[in-house]
């Protein structure tokens, strides 16, 4: 299996992140695009191609987590799958393989008996516009072999199963994993993941109760049966801490196994 390393705040920049990449003995690391120095028009792509080669290790991305391609502003929702689609020609230059994304759930409305969530009131308008970025990103991403591949967070309400079940009638989209955020959900959504047969990424990191991205061993997380799916499935698995000791205590906690 191949394993990386999320973007760390303490990694400073892009140097220091691929010498803990390297120090570590990891193999690629998740661009986090959340933040200015890895947003897709910022990115000096040819850097990032001779840091593969002379390093031997190479990237993946993790779109903004604000990203909202249904949003039922139409420029809004234009705006973020323009940013999609940037990312897609920037993986393409840089032979990234894997875009991961969240799925957003949108506004709700509190009522006094129950919430409300916009997509699912006005769930035609939110499928018509999946279906529209859906076809836009295969389109761009062709015979690439890119993967976009879609969460889990907190548990997926019913339209974001039919929207997600929706992306995976393309080849061009695949499902990662999470494992902290799935405990903390009490395991809600890995039925759903699992049933597709299209997991390809997995976040793999520890937790418990409500404290989550843990180093491997300083949680509840059954982290061996993991591994093996994350084997069985041909996963690339991102050590999701957010520190660096948190980062080297995983590792350490992987050689020990």
């Amino acid at each position: 299996m191949e394993f990386g390393m999320p973007t760390l705040l303490e990694a400073a920049d892009l140097d220091a992140c691929v010498a803990l990449c390297k120090e570590l003995g990891l193999n690629f690391i998740e661009l986090n695009m959340n933040l200015p120095a890895y947003q897709a028009d910022a990115l000096d792509l040819e850097r990032l191609g001779r840091l593969q080669n002379q390093e031997g290790i190479f990237f993946t991305f993790h779109l903004d987590e604000n990203l909202n391609v249904c949003d039922f502003n139409r420029l809004v929702a234009e705006a973020y799958t323009a940013t999609v689609l940037q990312t897609i020609e920037a993986a393409k230059r840089c032979s990234a393989p894997v875009l991961n994304l969240h799925m957003a759930k949108g506004v709700y409305f509190t009522l006094p008996d129950r919430r409300v969530f916009l997509f699912e009131q006005y769930r035609d308008g939110y499928l018509r516009a999946l279906l529209q970025f859906r076809n836009a990103c295969e389109a761009a991403i062709g015979d690439s072999g890119i993967l976009l591949c879609v969460e889990n967070t907190n548990g997926y309400p019913a339209f974001a199963r039919e929207g997600i079940s929706l992306l995976l009638e393309s080849p061009a989209f695949a499902l990662t994993l999470d494992t902290g955020h799935s405990l903390c959900a009490k395991f809600a959504d890995e039925p759903f993941i699992l049933s597709h047969g299209r997991l390809a990424h997995m976040h793999l990191h520890d937790a418990t109760g409500g404290r989550d991205h843990l180093p491997l061993g300083g949680g509840d997380l059954p982290v061996e049966r993991y591994l093996s799916l994350a084997k069985a499935n041909d996963c690339r698995v991102v050590l999701e801490t957010k520190t660096i000791d948190g980062l080297r205590e995983s590792v350490h906690f992987l050689r020990r196994l």
